[in-house]
């Protein structure tokens, strides 16, 4: 997307180039829809597609904020995986903030891992998603 990155007071026009929403192209019909992936900030990570999921970091919108793992699920309301593993924002935070997503075909599993952290890994069943042996419990 062009966005127009103009002061009030500047004299000349500044534009900023930045990735737009990720969209959905129905081949039989041609209808285009917009797909908003919850939480996510290109700045953060980019998104890691395996089938209809979606693997990613972003960061909270709510008061609280944070860093999260986001494993979505295109239609669906809420994510299969949502797990807080970090304050957002930080001071200093690496670049990237999370390596891109690792997925598993059979069984299905994801692998996200914070660069300076360690790898999480789910694994994937239907809308939900069990977290491996050898990680936290937390989901």
């Amino acid at each position: 997307m062009r966005l127009n990155d103009t002061l009030p007071d500047d004299r000349t026009p500044r534009w900023n180039w930045q990735p737009g929403p990720w969209l959905l192209v129905d081949r039989t019909t041609g209808h285009i829809t917009a797909l908003h992936l919850p939480d996510f900030d290109s700045g953060i990570s980019e998104a890691v597609w395996y089938r209809d999921y979606a693997a990613y970091c972003g960061t909270g919108t709510t008061a609280k904020g944070g860093l999260f793992v986001i494993v979505a699920q295109l239609g669906t309301r809420r994510p299969v995986v949502h797990k807080q593993i970090g304050k957002w924002p930080q001071a200093a935070p690496p670049d990237p903030v999370c390596k891109p997503a690792e997925w598993q075909r059979d069984p299905m599993r994801v692998t996200l891992q914070p660069t300076d952290g360690e790898p999480m890994t789910f694994a994937v069943v239907g809308t939900t998603s069990l977290i491996e042996d050898g990680d936290s419990e937390d989901q």
